[in-house]
C-alpha cells in the first residue's frame, strides 16, 4: 500500500529529479516507510512505500524485473500473487523477496501487459517498458485503489492523489464546472473527471498505453465489467447459501495476508460483523474498531446511530482486542479541513467519522478489514430498487431512477443554486445524460421485468455509488497511513455472487410483485415492507453470527448530524456558510445556501448531505483555490 506519482515527456524533455520527488513528497503520508525514484530519460516514477509484505529492503520500489525491461510503481496488494508465484517459477523465474511487487514486475516481463488482468487485488500501477519507451498504466476491476492523470500537449502526469499534480509547474488549479454540475446533482460524480479541471481518474479495469506514438492520443482498453444479467437459473437457495459462505470465507483467508498486525472495522452490523468472525479464526487476537456517537442532543431517527453495543457483543462473541471512539458535534470542526484536503476529489456521505476511525485502528495495525461491497452484491438496498422495479421500459427506468439519485439539487433548481455566469457555462442536462450513459455502457441490461431493473439497479450502484465509497476509504485511510482491504470485493465472490438469482438476495420479492399499484405509489407502504435485502448473505452468515446482529435492522456508518446542525453545530454551519469573504460564493448562491439551512433549522427539513456538500466545497475552495494553510 503507497503513494505513487509520475511523469512522461511527450516533448522528450529529461525529468527534474526535483520535480518527481516533490510530487512524490505530496503524497508522503500514504507511505510513510520509505521512498524511490526512477528516471529515464523523459520518463520519471516516484513512490513513498507503507510496507506490508516484505517489510524489508527486497520489496522496496519503484522495482525492475530481473531481465531489466520492466520497472513498476505500485499500490495495492495483489491476493492470488502467491499462485501467480509458482507459475512463474514453473517458467524459470526466480525471486529474491517475497513481495508482491516482484511477481508484478515478473508476470508482466513473461507476459507482457495482460498479466494486469490475471490478478485478483487492489491496484493503480504504473509500468515502464524500457525496450519500447512505452508506459502503462491499469487499474483493479473495482477502482479500489485510485490513479488520476493529466495532459497537455507538452506532458502527461499521473499519481495516486491530484495534490501530487500542484508539484508541477504546468499544473494549475481551475474548477470544472462540468464536474461540480455532476457532484451538486448526485453528491458523487458518475463520469470519471474530477472537480480539478482537465484532472481524470482511470476508470476500473482499465489499461492505457503511452508512448512518442500515441502522444496523448492514447486510448483505454477496458477489459472487464460487472454482469448481473445472467443469473444461473439453476441455482437452488442452498447452493446460494453455501457457496457464499464458502467464497467469503476464502476471501477473507486470502487477505490476511500480511508481514505486520491487521485488525478489522467493526460496526454493529452483520457484514463488518462477517469478516471479524472469518477473520479471527487467523489470528490469535484481532483487533477491532468502533466508533460511535455522543447521543445526549440527538432526536429522531438518529437516536439509534449509535451502534457500540452490538459491536460489542460481536467483539465478545470473537474475543478481540476492541478499541472504539466515541465521536461529538465538535469533531467534524477540526477534521473537516484535514478531510478535504485528503479527500480532494469530493464524493459521497459525510465521511468523517471514517477519518477517526482509521485514525484510531491505524495506532495499532497497518492493515484493517472493511466490509464496503456487500450491499452492493447483495441487494442491501431494497427500499431503492422498489422505486423502479415497477418501471414499464428502459425510459421510465430511467426516469424514476434519475429522479432518486439527484440527491442533493434537482435540476430545475440548479439556477438558484449557482451563480448566473457558472449556471451559463454549464450544461445543466448533462447529469442526466452522465446517468444514463451508465446504463448505455453495458449493452446486454435489459429492461423487462422486476428482476431485471434490480440487476440493472445493482450494476448501476457497483458501477458509481461503490466506487464513491472505494475513494472515501481510501483517501481517509491512506491519510492516516493505513490499508483497508475488501473481502466482499474478491473476484471468486464477486463473480459468484453476480449469478445469484434476485429472488435469493430479496426476501420479500414476490409479496412486493403482488401489490398493487396503488401501493406501489405509497412510499411508506414500501418501505415498511423493504428491510429483507441480502437474504441469502443473512443465511449464509447465520452459522457464525449471533442472532441479534444477524437479524439487525440495516443501518449506514454516519454521524447524527441532522440533529447537530439543528443544535451544537449550527453556529458553525452559519459561520462557514454565510460569513464574510465565503469563497464558494463565486460559484454557489449565498441565497439558496441561505435557504438551506433556514429550512433545515426552522422548518425541519433534512439538508444534512446538501449542508456537507456545501461545508465540503467550500473547504474545498479555500485549500485548493485559496491555498489557505489548515491551523
Amino acid at each position: 500500500m503507497c503513494g505513487i506519482a509520475g511523469i512522461f515527456n511527450f516533448n522528450r524533455k529529461p525529468i527534474a529529479h526535483q520535480t518527481i520527488k516533490a510530487m512524490t513528497d505530496a503524497v508522503a503520508h500514504r507511505g510513510p516507510d520509505g521512498q524511490g525514484i526512477f528516471i529515464d530519460e523523459y520518463a520519471g516514477f516516484g513512490h513513498r512505500r507503507l510496507a506490508i509484505l516484505d517489510i524489508s529492503s527486497k520489496g522496496a520500489q519503484p522495482m525492475a524485473s530481473h531481465n531489466g525491461e520492466w520497472v513498476i510503481i505500485f499500490n495495492g496488494c495483489i491476493y492470488n500473487y502467491k499462485t501467480l508465484k509458482l507459475e512463474l517459477q514453473s517458467k524459470g523465474h526466480e525471486f529474491i523477496s517475497t513481495s508482491d511487487t516482484e511477481v508484478i514486475t515478473e508476470g508482466l516481463s513473461e507476459y507482457g501487459h495482460p498479466f494486469f488482468e490475471r490478478m485478483d487485488g487492489m491496484f493503480a500501477i504504473g509500468a515502464w517498458h524500457k525496450p519500447s519507451k512505452t508506459l502503462w498504466l491499469s487499474r483493479d476491476r473495482f477502482g479500489i485503489k485510485p490513479l488520476y492523470y493529466w495532459q497537455n500537449n507538452e506532458t502527461l502526469l499521473f499519481a495516486s492523489e491530484i495534490k501530487a499534480f500542484m508539484q508541477h509547474p504546468s499544473f494549475k488549479v481551475e474548477v470544472n464546472v462540468d464536474a461540480l454540475n455532476e457532484y451538486f446533482s448526485f453528491q458523487n460524480v458518475f463520469s470519471y473527471q474530477t472537480l480539478f479541471k482537465g484532472v481524470t481518474m482511470l476508470p476500473p479495469a482499465n489499461t492505457i498505453k503511452i508512448n512518442l506514438e500515441t502522444g496523448s492520443k492514447f486510448k483505454h482498453h477496458s477489459w472487464w465489467d460487472h454482469n448481473f444479467s445472467s443469473p444461473d437459473g439453476k441455482m437452488t437457495a442452498e447452493d446460494a447459501k453455501s457457496e457464499t459462505e464458502r467464497l467469503l470465507s476464502n476471501a477473507v483467508a486470502r487477505q490476511m495476508v500480511s508481514d505486520v498486525p491487521i485488525g478489522s472495522y467493526l460496526s454493529g452490523g452483520m457484514d463488518s460483523g462477517s469478516l471479524s468472525v472469518l477473520a479471527s479464526k487467523h489470528v490469535n487476537r484481532l483487533y477491532t474498531f468502533t466508533a460511535g456517537f455522543e447521543m445526549s442532543d440527538v432526536h429522531g431517527n438518529e437516536a439509534g446511530y449509535d451502534e457500540r453495543l452490538d459491536a460489542e457483543l460481536t467483539a465478545n462473541f470473537i474475543k478481540s482486542e476492541h478499541y472504539e471512539q466515541v465521536l461529538n458535534a465538535g469533531d467534524i470542526r477540526w477534521s473537516l479541513p484535514r478531510l478535504v484536503w485528503h479527500l480532494e476529489d469530493l464524493r459521497v456521505g459525510m465521511s468523517y467519522p471514517n477519518y477517526y476511525i482509521s485514525r484510531l485502528a491505524s495506532k495499532f495495525v497497518k492493515v484493517c478489514l472493511q466490509g464496503t461491497g456487500g450491499d452492493e452484491l447483495y441487494g442491501g438496498y431494497p427500499w431503492r430498487y422498489y422505486r423502479v422495479f415497477k418501471s414499464l421500459d428502459q425510459k421510465e427506468f430511467f426516469d424514476n431512477y434519475y429522479g432518486f439519485w439527484q440527491r442533493l439539487v434537482k435540476d430545475e433548481d440548479k439556477i438558484r443554486l449557482f451563480q448566473p455566469e457558472v449556471y451559463r457555462k454549464m450544461k445543466v442536462e448533462e447529469p442526466r445524460k452522465v446517468f444514463e450513459r451508465v446504463f448505455t455502457f453495458n449493452k446486454n441490461l435489459k429492461y423487462n421485468t422486476p428482476e431485471e431493473h434490480i440487476q440493472n439497479s445493482l450494476y448501476f450502484e457497483m458501477k458509481t455509488f461503490l466506487p464513491g465509497l472505494l475513494l472515501v476509504g481510501d483517501k481517509l485511510s491512506m491519510a492516516n497511513g493505513l490499508e483497508e482491504r475488501f473481502p466482499f470485493l474478491d473476484n471468486e465472490l464477486v463473480d459468484f455472487a453476480q449469478k445469484i438469482p434476485i429472488k435469493y438476495k430479496l426476501a420479500n420479492l414476490e409479496n412486493m410483485k403482488r401489490l398493487d399499484e396503488n401501493t406501489i405509489g405509497n412510499k411508506k407502504g414500501i418501505f415498511q415492507q423493504s428491510n429483507a435485502g441480502k437474504n441469502v448473505l443473512r443465511e449464509a452468515m447465520s452459522n457464525i453470527l449471533p442472532d441479534r446482529i444477524i437479524n439487525r435492522k440495516k443501518q449506514g456508518f454516519s454521524a447524527p448530524d441532522e440533529s447537530w446542525y439543528r443544535g451544537e453545530n449550527a453556529q458553525y454551519v452559519k459561520d462557514l456558510l454565510l460569513g464574510e469573504n465565503i469563497v464558494s460564493a463565486q460559484f454557489i448562491n449565498p441565497d439558496f445556501v441561505k435557504q438551506i439551512i433556514d429550512e433545515h433549522c426552522n422548518k425541519h427539513i433534512n439538508h444534512r448531505l446538501l449542508l456537507w456538500s456545501f461545508m465540503c466545497f467550500e473547504w474545498w475552495c479555500r485549500l485548493f483555490l485559496n491555498n489557505e494553510i489548515i491551523k
